[in-house]
Formats: C-alpha cells, sequence, structure tokens
C-alpha cells in the first residue's frame, strides 16, 4: 500500500509493539509529533517503561477497543497475522494500514540520502558504527538499528543531517507483504558485507536468500554505490546485479579497500587501511576479532565516501563504544567474566568465539548457547553447528526453545552436537534449562574464565543468574 496525504494523518496505532524495529518507530513517530498509540501481549520492562517514558499510551494484549478512537493509520508488525482482533477491526472498517518499513520509507526515508547496511552478519554493528562516526564528524545523520548502539543510548535518532542510515533486515515485512524490509529502503548506497543462508522459516534454500539480496542490489540507482565485501564470494557472485559502482572492501586478495596487518590486543584492535593498494592509515578500535575489522571497514570506506576525512575517522573508530548485546561484558566476578553476545547463527558463534580466544588466547573459554532462532532451532545447519564451538574450551548447550511448535523431524539435535564435540576432543554438555546450567556449571568456574553466552533472546536471564550465583559461592 502507498502511504500518501501523510499532512492528514495525526494519531498512528502500532500492532505488535514489543520489538526492537517496532518500538523505535513508535519513537520516532512520536518525536515528529504524532499521536501514537501501541498494542502487544506481554508488554513488560524494558520495553514497557522505553515507551511510557516517550508518553505512548500502552494497551496490554489485542482488542478492537484499543482501535477506539479510531486510527488515522494503522501499522502493523510482522509477527502479527490474520486473526488478530485488531488486524480484523482493520480490515471490516477499511482503516488505512502499512508495515513498518513502508512508514520509514514514506515518512522518514524519503528525501534523504539513504543508506542501507545489509548482509547475513554484522548489521547492527556496522550501522551503529557508521551512525556515531558521521555524528562525530558533525554530519547529525538520521539512523534505525536492531540493537542499542552505545553512543548513542538508542535504537533511533532522528538527526538534522540529510543522511539516513539503516540497517537492511531481509526478514519479511508483513502478512500481506512477504518481501524483504530492505526493499522498501529507497537505497542510494548499500553496504553489502556477506551472505549466507538464514531464517529457514521463511526462506526454503538458499537460492532463495540470494535472491532477495540480488533484487536489493538490482534497484540501487545507477548513480548510487555498492560497497561490496569481497572476501565473500557469494557477494562477488551477486554484485553484478548491480547497475551502481562497485567499491570492494575486504581483507583478502586485491580490493578497493583493504585491512591488514590485524593486531587482536586485549583491549583493543589495531588494523592498517590501504586504499587502491596504497597505505592509507592505521585505525584502531576496542571492538574484538577480524570480523569487526571487516564491519569497521565498510564503514570507513563509506564515511570517507561522504567527504568525512582520516583522522576524524581515525579519532572516531577509537571512541565507539559498541552495541548492547554484542560480546557485552555483563560482570566480572573473582576473575570470572561472563559476556553476553547476540550470536545464533553457526557463522557468528565461531566469528564470535574466535575473537575472544584472540584476545585473551591464554584464558580459559566456556561457550553457553541456547538454540532460540528460527534456524538455529532447526537441523538445517546440524553440520555447521557440529564445528563452530571449536575455539571453545567448555561447550554448553541448552535445549532448543520451544520444541513444542517444530516438528520433531526439522529440529536440531542437540545431543549429535554434544556427541561430535566430545569425540574432537573439546568438554561438551546439555542441560534442558537456564537453571539447571547455572547449577552445574557455576561450581566449576575458575578465575581468568571468560564465560561468552549466546542466545537471540533473553535466555531467562542466565547471565545475572551465573553472576548472582558466583557472588554468593565466592563470597
Amino acid at each position: 500500500m502507498v502511504i500518501n496525504s501523510a499532512h492528514a494523518i495525526k494519531h498512528i496505532h502500532l500492532i505488535g509493539i514489543c520489538g526492537t524495529a517496532m518500538a523505535s518507530l513508535a519513537g520516532m513517530l512520536k518525536a515528529r509529533d504524532f499521536k501514537v498509540s501501541v498494542s502487544d501481549q506481554n508488554i513488560y520492562p524494558p520495553m514497557s517503561t522505553f515507551l511510557q517514558s516517550l508518553g505512548i499510551q500502552l494497551s496490554e494484549g489485542f482488542s478492537e477497543k484499543h482501535l477506539n478512537p479510531r486510527p488515522d493509520l494503522i501499522v502493523v508488525g510482522n509477527a502479527v497475522s490474520r486473526g488478530n482482533p485488531e488486524v480484523e477491526f482493520t480490515l471490516n472498517e477499511k482503516i488505512r494500514y502499512a508495515s513498518l518499513a513502508e512508514v520509514l520509507k514514506e515518512f522518514f526515508i524519503r528525501g534523504k540520502k539513504s543508506i542501507v547496511i545489509a548482509g547475513t552478519h554484522g548489521k547492527t554493528t556496522t550501522t551503529s558504527l557508521l551512525a556515531w562516526l558521521l555524528e562525530y564528524a558533525g554530519r547529525n545523520p538520521s539512523f534505525l538499528v536492531g540493537g542499542i548502539a552505545e553512543n548513542f543510548g538508542s535504537s533511533f535518532r532522528l538527526g538534522s543531517g540529510n543522511v539516513f542510515l539503516i540497517e537492511g533486515d531481509e526478514y519479511d515485512t508483513a502478512f500481506f507483504d512477504k518481501g524483504p524490509k530492505f526493499l522498501h529502503y529507497l537505497p542510494d548506497w548499500v553496504i553489502f558485507n556477506n551472505c549466507e543462508f538464514d531464517h529457514a522459516d521463511i526462506y526454503p534454500n538458499f537460492e532463495a536468500v540470494k535472491l532477495s539480496f540480488r533484487r536489493l542490489i538490482n534497484i540501487i540507482p545507477s548513480n548510487g554505490k555498492l560497497l561490496a565485501g569481497w572476501d565473500d564470494p557469494v557477494v562477488r557472485e551477486l554484485s553484478g546485479a548491480t547497475f551502481s559502482p562497485v567499491e570492494p572492501f575486504g581483507l583478502e586478495g586485491e580490493t578497493l579497500w583493504t585491512a591488514r596487518s590485524v593486531e587482536i590486543l586485549p583491549e583493543v584492535t589495531r588494523f592498517e587501511v590501504l586504499r587502491e593498494g596504497t597505505f592509507w592509515g592505521r585505525f584502531e578500535t576496542s571492538l574484538a576479532g577480524a570480523f569487526n575489522v571487516k564491519n569497521a571497514l565498510g564503514a570507513i570506506a563509506c564515511a570517507q565516501g561522504l567527504g568525512i576525512d582520516r583522522d576524524t575517522l581515525q579519532r572516531g573508530l577509537q571512541e565507539f563504544k559498541n552495541v548492547k548485546r554484542r560480546l557485552e561484558a555483563r560482570g566480572t566476578v573473582h576473575g570470572i567474566t561472563v559476556y553476553d553476545d547476540f550470536a545464533h547463527h553457526p557463522t557468528a558463534i565461531n566469528e564470535t568465539l574466535t575473537a575472544v580466544k584472540a584476545r585473551y588466547p591464554n584464558n580459559r573459554l566456556w561457550a553457553i548457547f541456547e538454540p532460540r532462532s528460527a534456524t538455529s532451532r532447526r537441523n538445517v545447519l546440524q553440520k555447521e553447528f557440529a564445528s563452530c564451538f571449536e575455539k571453545a574450551d567448555r561447550v554448553v548447550l541448552c535445549s532448543i526453545f520451544a520444541p513444542e511448535k517444530l516438528d520433531a523431524s526439522l529440529q536440531l539435535d542437540v545431543s549429535l552436537i554434544v556427541k561430535e564435540l566430545r569425540r574432537k576432543g573439546i568438554l561438551a554438555d546439555c542441560w534442558d534449562s537456564a537453571d539447571e546450567i547455572v547449577k552445574q556449571v557455576t561450581p566449576l568456574l575458575e578465575t581468568g574464565d571468560k564465560v561468552v553466552i549466546m542466545s537471540n533472546g533473553g535466555f531467562d536471564g542466565i547471565h545475572q543468574k551465573i553472576l548472582k550465583a558466583l557472588e554468593k559461592r565466592l563470597g
């Protein structure tokens, strides 16, 4: 649906508010002085307090009563489907409705220079970093990311500059629009770092995933730009679909932008940047690992293309903090550090563990993982999950989340992963709950251990439970 007559829209209601992007959109609309109301099931802190702090009207559950008085526009979240009372009332009464992506396009992106950061991994970090580099340079960008950018303390910003940065999500848009969200974002420039199979609940195979990215690349205008992660052969393959100039970047081979001499230290990562094979500058970041060097390189290349000078980029990168839940240290008790990481795909898990091991080679590394995402709960990546934990000294897996919602023949076999890891000489176990993991693991932790907990959900508060159990045990 094309949104028009935006000037006549005063009251906007969002159905299914609890996702990060929907909550951010609510905040952006509120900042534009729209009357905003929202609804969802199980609205609780920090989401509830965040929305309340913005003065947004919260409605618990779903009911057509929440649409009285009648909104001018309904935004339907992509987790909402037919049968929802508010959706049914919206359709029956012919209230104007749209997806999150459509509203972003028409109310916020159109008229700005749109830079879409896409790929299977690293989108949130790269978008947040690029936003900070532009902010540090005084460009005052607008942005929307799928996490809390620590330099801003927020997942969104409406700036006065002419650039809108957005994390390009390949997940589908709404029950009435099964195409990927990023096709709505009017991309002038795209950063495309990598491409792998993911979102097994909506994509039947890798070819379908590749097709969605090919379509994104194909709508970049001829006066736009594709910044392409050349280390990934699929990115190189798909880049041929663009009509725009291509700027390759990477750690390997001959690219326009190359990072080399990567040095991973306990507190920082250092690297050199070459442009067209010629030394361009030395950079330093608190981000860990070679994978984040690629993310940083893409952001540096993009920011330089926007006219940011090298010295500003060097200083800005040094002052970039991180994104919440991206290898975030949640606490240290007697030298035992517990990290929270969003990794839920085998590649992301491997990169996270590789980064920690490179930064702390003499410390024992624990990997604790909850298969919670639509892809990680399925056996489509069974082989990859059996090999992605090899950098860890101890591996603890939780049973898959909500097994009753997935046919047994499709489920990831966690016990098989444990068996394979043990065959390789890696100490591995599996337990059925976060509480059982806390009970079993806490007595075994020793000073110097690095405990990386990975899940794309809350994992039943396991991070704080382990820290509290350690405090009780060690005093």
